[in-house]
């Protein structure tokens, strides 16, 4: 009995192993992009006199744009840290009307030039805007040039929704002009009927 049981301990501890393996190896990862991310923020604010909000929000659109498929990295000039390029705007309002519309202080705008992946078209100009209750980043958009993909939707008459009571009904789209192509069949009828009696 004993001889059954230890291939099935190896093969647990083995499954424990990788599972640690691949959690050091994601925890190391994100390790690493928070440590460039800290690094960009630092060179931003030291190098260029940025606004550590408006660092921040460069080195986060500088995060996201890496991950398009469009996009290599983003670079931000010096001059994308001065007014005319960045802004801090106090907000007190929701971020978007969107799906971020959680309530922030503060709006951070930054522009940086977009680097394509295969370096034969020129870069592009993108606007990054964050969020911010305090120094903590809540919120994010920019202009991204891949749409994101969105499902199809099936027109609204063939679509089958639910009930009240959780059964499935078919839209009432057309419904009325059935009902009355109905009764008019059925007086047509009635009316035959009749004249065949005369």
């Amino acid at each position: 009995m004993e001889s059954n049981y230890a291939p099935r301990r190896l093969l647990r501890l083995v499954g424990r192993l990788a599972v640690c393996a691949s959690l050091a190896c994601a925890v190391s990862a994100f390790a690493d992009s928070l440590d460039e991310r800290n690094e960009l923020i630092h060179h931003f604010v030291t190098d260029f006199k940025a606004n550590p909000l408006v660092a921040d929000c460069a080195a986060h659109g500088n995060f996201i744009a890496s991950t398009s498929s469009a996009f290599d990295h983003v670079e931000f000039p010096p001059d994308s840290f001065d007014a005319t390029h960045s802004a801090i705007e106090p907000w007190n309002d929701s971020f978007d009307e969107k799906k971020q519309r959680i309530k922030v202080d503060n709006v951070v705008t930054v522009e940086g030039q977009g680097m394509p992946k295969n370096g034969e078209r020129d870069p592009t100009p993108l606007k990054f805007r964050c969020g911010y209750v305090g120094s903590q980043m809540l919120a994010f958009g920019w202009n991204d040039p891949v749409p994101p993909l969105r499902p199809r939707a099936e027109p609204h008459a063939s679509r089958a929704t639910k009930g009240k009571h959780g059964a499935k009904t078919k839209s009432t789209a057309g419904k009325s002009t059935a009902t009355k192509s109905s009764a008019t069949k059925s007086t047509s009828k009635s009316t035959k009927k009749t004249s065949k009696k005369h």
